[in-house]
């Protein structure tokens, strides 16, 4: 089905030659004598960045983003850290998307004031604005964003456009308002792993099932890890544009860079429908040689209906083996549960079990990954002249977009739907973070979205409450629904797919999304509501350090959900201190209590230099002036003047998942001065650390040299910073002693240092 290539390979005139001793003979043979570097060149990644690349070598890469876009939880602050860093205009087009606080009846008028601040700025500064219920941010973007060749920057991890020829990356807002203030995404050359398709999907196969395979091969093994994924082989011309989709966004959860596909006639007809026939550009291609670092053969022909169970996309079966298999894998499920909720609550799958059947609670179709306009079709082909009965199992469907639900009325498979006893809803992006459809305690939900992280289904385990979420193709979720919820793989429809061909309704879009066309007017006055705060202030990254270690997690891998919650806490995403509040409140409810303590120390430090008051800072915290007398034996010059104090936590590997900043920005507001880890999940979220100046630290496996409420000094640590030192002098305060250890930081580039030792991104621009 999916076999992983160990070293590189090349792709000459699309026959795979493995990176071995007999290369360049079998090169030589096929007439394609080259060299590595330069068969390297020949991918389709390649072209696009260095056609993008403002530096003046390939291995350091500075990108120029052609286009930009944010959502409603994100915008605000990108915009907010831009205006404080001295914003006149949206240099390049940038749209604001309405598709996650769509549900204004939350938090008050806070929601709906957010929308009005992104209409006003886009007015303001030259953007476009797409009211809630229109289109999910991925979805307008595939429609009216994309082009062949071209990149696009967004503030969503899922910003995955390669079916479309668009190089597409989804990062922390700070690298927008880099992209906002003309500067650059600066990135080392990354490698490129080609995803190398044969054969044909069978019938009920659909664009989930291809890619949670993919996921579950790939992900535990880091395979593809800040990679791109380009998309060759015969297969891909046997897939159309909409399942080429399918699968590109979920490339997300493999933790690669970015993605791209090599495009057709297919990719041309979706631009041609679109009504942007000329941005499809020319087909993309690998040159006759080109060079991967790697390689994921997946045979199309060989993929069954999927499932990734609870608690993460890679936890994948196929439905036929769950079926097969209920008490084993189950129990497994119930066993890794315990890692992921910490024994919060108890938790069972087995009780879903009856007659040798597993039944599900609930199912959902929605969001960038599941509401196109091929997968509803698909549901409603399956679920044609059947009911999902009149006990608990409810299904809910949220097309993508306005324009994909005209047609779905139009051509009566929302109808279809609708006669089933399911519940057709307006595009939102809800069902995939937690804010939407949220089901009973104990429940378990199919959805074909993105992620089924703790807690994406809206259930509090501070509350006792728990449900989980499983990911499944739409089809495989239709034909569950037909049978009641008694899992069921599409495979088993023995029917017909119509078919149905798609009109795109361009007057939908016309009529009432706000579009500047580009042009700025200054005279607007930006509209606020009362949650919208700026940033607190942030001072610059002193000679010493002094850190209080306040959360400490061993789990495998920490998700930015587990760092700030989604969900509710959205409609807190515009007031920094006061989102700040949820802080590991799933995680470690403890931490926000004890990142204010160490919080006051910094705040009468800082007073205390600046002549506001006499109180010595030492005596804010019980226990600091001793933490304090021990380093003074060591290093008797350490003063309140040039010694910060912050807080900090060590995870293993932290920052899977979104990549919205708050996962740092709120760490960096409490306080925070630093993360301690392993290794960092993701490029955006170390990058968002930096952004947030909060160092990045890395420390080998093993036993550690601190605990949880141990005290770190930092000598001369900005001296370190500036002068690039390899490895970072640290000292564990215990026991009434100094116990040293070492750290790194990673490679950092010189932008990030001074932004690190700025103090923050807002702080560099400020003053640069």
């Amino acid at each position: 089905m999916i076999k992983l290539h160990d070293g590189g390979v090349y792709l000459a005139d699309g026959r795979l030659i493995e990176d071995n001793a007999d290369a360049a003979a079998a090169l030589k043979a096929a007439g394609k004598e080259t060299d590595r570097q330069k068969a390297a060149e020949g991918t389709i990644a390649y072209g696009i960045l260095k056609a993008h690349n403002t530096s003046d070598q390939m291995e350091k890469l500075r990108i120029r983003f052609d286009k930009l876009t944010s959502h409603d939880i994100t915008f605000v602050g990108i915009i907010q850290t831009a205006r404080a860093s001295g914003l006149q205009k949206f240099p390049i087009p940038y749209v604001l998307t309405n598709c996650h606080n769509s549900l204004c009846a939350v938090g008050g008028t806070i929601n709906e004031d957010d929308h009005m601040f992104g209409l006003t700025c886009a007015k303001k500064y030259g953007g476009v604005y797409v009211p809630p219920h229109q289109a999910v941010i991925h979805q307008f973007a595939r429609e009216m964003l994309a082009g062949g060749g071209k990149m696009i920057l967004g503030s969503d991890s899922h910003t995955r456009y390669g079916a479309l020829g668009t190089m597409a990356m989804g990062e922390g807002g700070p690298e927008l308002v880099k992209q906002l203030l003309s500067q650059t995404y600066d990135i080392n050359m990354p490698g490129v792993v080609a995803v190398y398709l044969t054969g044909e999907p069978v019938h009920g196969v659909g664009p989930q099932d291809v890619a949670l395979a993919i996921i579950g091969a790939v992900f535990d093994k880091g395979y593809v890890k800040n990679k791109v994924m380009e998309f060759v082989g015969p297969g891909v011309k046997n897939l159309s544009a909409d399942f080429r989709i399918g699968v590109d966004v979920m490339t997300t959860e493999t933790t690669c860079l970015s993605s791209i596909w090599e495009t057709d006639e297919k990719i041309r007809e979706f631009y041609d429908i679109h009504g942007r026939g000329e941005d499809f550009g020319q087909e993309l291609h690998p040159a006759d040689v080109a060079y991967y670092d790697g390689c994921i053969e997946v045979d199309l022909s060989q993929i069954r209906p999927m499932i990734a169970m609870p608690f993460h996309p890679s936890n994948t079966y196929t439905i036929d083996e769950v079926n097969a298999n209920l008490n084993d894998i189950l129990a497994d499920v119930e066993k890794r549960a315990l890692v992921s909720l910490d024994g919060a609550v108890e938790y069972s799958l087995k009780d879903k079990v009856r007659d040798g059947h597993f039944y599900v609670d609930q199912g959902i179709i929605a969001g960038c990954a599941g509401g196109g306009f091929e997968n509803i079709c698909a549901a409603a082909d399956i679920l044609k002249d059947r009911y999902i009965g009149s006990e608990g199992f409810t299904l809910s469907v949220y097309p993508a977009s306005m324009p994909i639900y005209m047609e779905l009325i139009k051509n009566g498979c929302a109808a279809t739907l609708m006669e089933t006893g399911a519940v057709l809803k307006t595009a939102f992006c809800g069902p995939c973070f937690g804010a939407g459809d949220t089901p009973a305690n104990n429940a378990f939900s199919v959805r074909h979205s993105t992620r089924n992280f703790p807690n994406r289904e809206g259930s509090k385990l501070q509350n006792g409450q728990i449900a989980s979420v499983a990911l499944m193709d739409a089809r495989s979720i239709a034909a569950t629904a037909a049978n009641k919820g008694r899992l069921t793989p599409a495979t088993d429809f023995d029917g017909s797919f119509t078919g149905y061909a798609y009109h795109f309704d361009e007057k939908i879009y016309a009529n009432r999304v706000f579009d500047s066309k580009g042009v700025a007017d200054p005279s607007v006055e930006i509209q606020f509501g009362p949650n919208i705060k700026d940033w607190p202030a942030m001072v610059a990254l002193t000679k010493n350090l002094v850190l209080r270690v306040v959360s400490e997690i061993h789990d495998p891998v920490t998700t930015t959900d587990e760092l700030i919650p989604s969900g509710e806490t959205s409609s807190y995403r515009s007031n920094p201190l006061g989102l700040a509040e949820f802080a590991l409140s799933r995680k470690d409810p403890a931490y926000v209590g004890r990142a204010k303590e160490v919080r006051r120390v910094e705040e009468a430090r800082e007073a205390f230099v600046a002549g506001e008051s006499g109180e010595h800072p030492y005596s804010a915290l019980e226990g600091f002036d001793e933490v304090m007398r021990v380093i003074g034996e060591t290093f008797p010059d350490v003063s309140p003047a040039d010694t910060g104090v912050g807080s900090t936590i060590f995870a293993v590997k932290p920052g899977d998942g979104s990549a919205r900043e708050q996962a740092a920005s709120c760490q960096k507001v409490l306080g925070g001065w630093a993360n301690i880890a392993n290794e960092y999940a993701t490029k955006r979220y170390r990058s968002n650390l930096i952004n947030w100046g909060m160092l990045p630290f890395i420390i080998p496996e093993g036993e550690l040299p601190f605990a949880n409420l141990d005290y770190i000094f930092l000598p001369d640590i900005r001296q370190a910073v500036e002068e690039k030192a390899d490895t970072i002098q640290a000292y564990a305060i215990a026991d009434g002693r100094l116990k040293e250890f070492t750290m790194t930081l990673g490679e950092l580039t010189d932008e990030e240092r001074q932004i690190i030792l700025k103090g923050c991104l807002i702080n560099y621009n400020r003053v640069s």
